[in-house]
């Protein structure tokens, strides 16, 4: 059961880098919402990074915030994406319930299971992706189709 979950969260991260890559091509399309879109689209590559580097136990490599480019932006996404698949790659099913122990943004110590590492970073990134849609559609803007079901449909992701 704990190798399905990995081949779950395998196809899972395939889904949200291809979505992260929609998303850069809305963004670079828009007109009104491409400020503040890209802030959030930063942010979510960033925190990628960050979950990855707790659950690594590695130092904090980026701000939680960051100020990039739409190209910084682009290729530290695929960058993320990268280290994410190989990571996931690694894994083995004992792997899911260690826990990771690390400080919050808050600084307050907190320890937590991959798994709930890991489904945690995906909820994040959709919630954000979610918000950037909203920020664009009021703007006037057109917002990348992200939806999961669509990815599988086309073959977008296996």
């Amino acid at each position: 059961m704990a190798s399905d979950l990995i081949r779950h969260f395998r196809r899972q991260f395939a889904y949200d880098a291809w979505a992260n890559r929609e998303v850069l091509a809305a963004i670079r399309n828009s007109r009104a919402a491409a400020a503040r879109s890209l802030q959030l689209l930063a942010h979510i590559v960033s925190a990628e990074l960050l979950w990855l580097e707790r659950l690594q136990q590695e130092p904090q490599s980026q701000p939680v915030w960051p100020e990039w480019s739409l190209e910084q932006c682009e290729a530290r996404s695929v960058e993320v994406g990268d280290l994410w698949r190989k990571y996931l790659e690694g894994l083995v099913p004992d792997d899911l319930t260690k826990m990771a122990s690390y400080n919050n943004s808050k600084g307050e110590p907190w320890t937590s299971t991959m798994e709930d590492v890991v489904t945690h970073v995906l909820l994040h990134s959709a919630y954000h992706r979610g918000q950037i849609a909203s920020f664009m559609r009021a703007s006037g803007d057109t917002p990348a189709y992200t939806d999961f079901i669509h990815a599988v449909r086309q073959g977008l992701i296996r």
